[in-house]
């Protein structure tokens, strides 16, 4: 009973910290979405507010809180519970990467669709396809539902491996400076963002398309991941595969030094 006990509250610690963060950010997460489909010319940061209302640029937010409580919830349950079952590897960067690695791909895999319909309310104008996340779901088949399933899976796992390993190793890092303790935990978790994205961002992009196919006659078409990857470079060359980058680092340091920080008070809260 006390394990799962533990488990319960560690799930709800990480789906807590989703939804602070991603809320937090959400603006910011519109706008990296909308420069990595840039081929959709009305949907721009100007037009949500000069159409829709300023308070719509926190549009598809619902529907991303409803998929990030479950995926980070069972990303930081599975990562917690990874680390007792591994108890024979030493507790350090292999430790952290293996069961960051397979917390990303477990959630990632069990809440995959809640993210399509997330990326495709964000991008409507005056909800031009989909009044709801619900019609979105009845709308789309099981396959344009889990479109870019291979490369988000491939793309999270390995981020989700990366920002565990990262974040423990800042933390140690500013904890050797004697760093103090919020501003170090906001540090290593900002930090443990930029250095993951940096690694997995074209992934991110890819993944993106996958999930707007069909929406609109001016997203192109990819038979899979590396026609995907071939077709950017060949159009954009290979700083197409970094569209969108820099508001990407903007978001992703804010969003993670919360994620992260909200999951020490938890921890410090619940434990």
């Amino acid at each position: 009973m006390y394990f799962e006990n533990k488990f319960l509250k560690d799930m709800t610690i990480g789906g807590m910290a989703g939804i602070v963060s991603r809320t937090t950010t959400a603006p910011l997460e519109l706008y990296k979405i909308q420069l990595q489909n840039s081929y959709l010319t009305e949907s721009t940061i100007k037009n949500v507010v000069q159409k829709e209302g300023v308070l719509k640029l926190w549009k598809g937010n619902s529907a991303n809180c409803i998929r990030v409580f479950p995926q980070f919830a069972i990303s930081y349950g599975v990562f917690k519970k990874c680390k007792q079952r591994f108890y024979y590897l030493p507790d350090g960067k292999v430790k952290n990467f293996i069961c960051g690695g397979t917390a990303g791909l477990i959630a990632t895999t069990l809440v995959y669709p809640l993210e399509t319909v997330r990326t495709r309310l964000g991008l409507q104008m005056n909800k031009s396809h989909y009044n709801s996340p619900l019609e979105v779901i009845k709308k789309l088949n099981i396959f344009e539902l889990y479109g870019g399933l291979s490369v988000s899976v491939l793309g999270f796992t390995i981020f989700n491996a990366f920002n565990f390993m990262f974040y423990n190793m800042y933390s140690s890092y500013f904890n050797r400076l004697n760093l103090d303790g919020d501003l170090s935990k906001l540090l290593s978790g900002g930090l443990s963002g930029v250095s993951s994205l940096s690694i997995t961002y074209p992934t991110d992009l890819l993944r993106r398309r996958f999930q707007m196919k069909g929406f609109s006659k001016n997203i192109p078409e990819y038979n899979g991941v590396f026609d995907g990857f071939n077709t950017i470079i060949k159009t954009d060359g290979y700083t197409g595969l970094y569209r969108g980058i820099g508001i990407a680092y903007i978001r992703i340091f804010p969003c993670l030094a919360i994620q992260f920080w909200c999951i020490e008070k938890g921890n410090e809260l619940l434990h």
